[in-house]
């Protein structure tokens, strides 16, 4: 009898040692195919040529986060690690995929400088990107697109494929008929604020009144009983510049960055002289 337990109990080890070896050997085999179902998307791969432009686009540098959301076979975090030299962080949601993926770290010399962990788009943290890259539907776009605008101003966003319907792109670029779309997250600056100027031929306090559609913005001083409208104001991340015309003719140029309810800059009047100024939200 207790040489049939002991029979019975090693015929058992050795069947789940076979059923282990055949699991890492069905995960090591596993080969994705091109149009197979995700959780919210089909796998398609991005073209080596369309990925190194997307990094390219967003300027990436060694010193560089990039968050791939949809991650697939790692490719693109695995670009960013081996060609720019960037940290890089791949979200898939297939486990197959998310293996599959690491193994291509592992093979392109990466795996310390370019993970690929499985997880939700909709449920990760990705706010600390500064460089953010998708190859997603558009209306998975949209859906990530609230959390996108409330990431850091200056964040670099770039999209194969779809776009985000009224936010448009800082620029759009064309591979052989696939597009790829890139954008600034930008600060939030619309409101009231107290605009204090010094130094460039004087001083003073003036309201300042910015209307902002995503990075298009527009506004008036408020100069005594004139509201003078801004010229070529522009916002990019969190650099703002505008200029206007003051009661006396001269052109004031401003360009400044953005802190959260505070902005700062520099100034030049059309006659050379130069100051500072700052603005706080009201």
């Amino acid at each position: 009898m207790h040489r049939t337990l002991r029979r019975r109990i090693t015929l058992l080890l050795l069947a789940l040692s076979l059923g282990a070896v055949s699991g890492a050997c069905a995960q090591t085999d596993f080969q994705p195919q091109i149009g197979q179902e995700g959780k919210d998307v089909i796998w398609v791969p991005t073209p080596d040529e369309v990925v190194e432009r997307m990094l390219n686009m967003a300027q990436t540098k060694p010193e560089d986060y990039v968050i791939d959301l949809g991650a697939g076979d790692g490719k693109i975090a695995i670009a960013a690690a081996k060609k720019f030299g960037a940290r890089a962080l791949g979200v898939e949601y297939n486990p197959q995929m998310v293996s599959l993926a690491q193994r291509n770290a592992k093979a392109a010399g990466v795996l310390g400088k370019a993970q690929i962990v499985q997880g939700d788009i909709f449920a990760t943290d990705f706010t600390q990107a500064t460089v953010l890259t998708l190859y997603l539907l558009p209306v998975l776009n949209m859906k990530l697109r609230p959390q996108i605008l409330a990431m850091r101003p200056g964040t670099r966003v770039v999209a194969h494929a779809f776009n985000m319907e009224d936010w448009q792109p800082d620029e759009t670029s064309n591979l052989d008929g696939r597009r790829v779309y890139f954008w600034v997250v930008p600060a939030r600056v619309n409101g009231r604020w107290v605009l204090e100027l010094s130094g460039a031929g004087g001083s003073g306090r003036f309201s300042l009144n910015l209307d902002q559609q995503f990075q298009n913005i527009t506004g008036v001083v408020h100069l005594g009983s004139v509201l003078v409208g801004l010229r070529e104001p522009r916002l990019n991340g969190f650099r703002i510049g505008f200029a206007y015309v003051d009661n006396k003719g001269v052109r004031r140029d401003f360009t400044g960055s953005v802190t959260g309810d505070t902005m700062e800059g520099s100034l030049r009047t059309d006659t050379g002289a130069e100051g500072r100024w700052t603005a706080t939200r009201k």
